[in-house]
């Protein structure tokens, strides 16, 4: 049976793991220090036998920022920490990933701002190959917004990503969002670009326009990736406990705690493993995939559905490390 590995974003909850060197501006913050951290974080996932990892986005703090010049030149300043960090995660058979934050826009209707988002696509990719990973670290971005015109924003897309220049041409893929870009749209763009799908399962529940079947969908995005890659995707629970909100109360003018029901676009903090047992199963026997977990558990929620798994399904356990 062909098997795939399960992996979290970012923070690891299971032990004191910085994922990136947090300090501001002024404190001369590096990628070489944020270098460190990842190290140890590399230890710790050989120790749990994780080979997935999502690398923080904010890894080399001010890189492209317009106005901080000083802090351009912190991937050849650490090529040696990325070489090194590289050799370690091919070591312990680590695939990273990036995915930049919901502000890189590479369809913006603003030109400013999708050339800041094209260098920040750039730089994250231009990481990965400092560190010498394969084709299969990629970096993970939306299409965007709609800006009033889905149409002409999808060929925006298109657009900007057949003149794109530099790293990210080989490493970008995309995901389908929960509220504006659905599997269909993402396949579109495959067909015009060929940039890979990673299909995000609770988005697919969130928002699927034209009701594409389950079993298409993983259809569409597993055909999307290149030969010899592994295919990619995301999966997490929606969250379903109450939500502490702090509002003002409109009578005293102070603040206080309410609770609201749910956001089902929320990710919960662990996996329903009961959900991901029939996600597993409905993948195709003869496909390989690995699965990023985005739950707010983070490695405790990987580790949690591994246990689980043993539990009830003995046959996607084996499936999936």
């Amino acid at each position: 049976m062909p098997t795939g590995h399960l992996g979290f974003a970012v923070k690891v909850l299971g032990a004191d793991l910085p994922s990136h060197d947090t300090r501001r501006w002024q404190s001369d913050p590096h990628l070489r220090v944020s270098l460190g951290y990842l190290d140890a974080i590399l230890d710790y996932l050989a120790r749990h036998d994780v080979r997935l990892y999502r690398i923080s986005s904010d890894l080399a703090p001010y890189l492209t920022h317009p106005d901080m010049p000083q802090f351009h030149a912190q991937i050849e300043e650490a090529a040696g920490e990325l070489a090194a960090i590289g050799e370690k995660a091919r070591r312990h058979n680590v695939r990273l990933s990036f995915h930049p934050s919901q502000y890189i826009l590479l369809n913006a209707a603003d030109e400013e701002i999708a050339r800041k988002s094209a260098r920040d696509l750039n730089a994250q990719a231009a990481m990965l190959d400092a560190m010498g990973m394969g084709p299969e670290c990629v970096v993970v971005t939306h299409v965007g917004g709609t800006y009033g015109d889905k149409e002409a924003s999808i060929q925006r897309f298109i657009e900007r990503y057949r003149v794109l220049e530099g790293p990210a041409c080989a490493r970008l893929v995309i995901e389908n969002d929960d509220k504006s870009y659905g599997i269909a749209d993402c396949a579109r763009i495959h067909a015009a670009t060929g940039v890979p799908i990673v299909f995000d399962y609770l988005h697919y529940r969130n928002y699927n326009p034209g009701d594409v079947p389950l079993d298409e969908a993983i259809t569409v995005a597993l055909g999307s990736w290149r030969a010899g890659v592994r295919p990619k995707m995301h999966f997490s629970s929606p969250r379903t406990e109450l939500r502490e909100v702090s509002r003002k109360n409109a009578e005293t003018g102070k603040k206080e705690t309410v609770l609201q029901p749910p956001l089902n676009s929320q990710h919960s903090d662990y996996v329903n493993p009961f959900e991901f047992i029939d996600f597993a199963r409905a993948l195709p026997a003869d496909s390989s995939v690995d699965i990023m977990l985005e739950a707010k558990a983070k490695d405790l929620a990987l580790l949690r559905l591994r246990a689980d798994l043993a539990k009830y399904a003995p046959d996607v356990a084996a499936r999936f490390r």
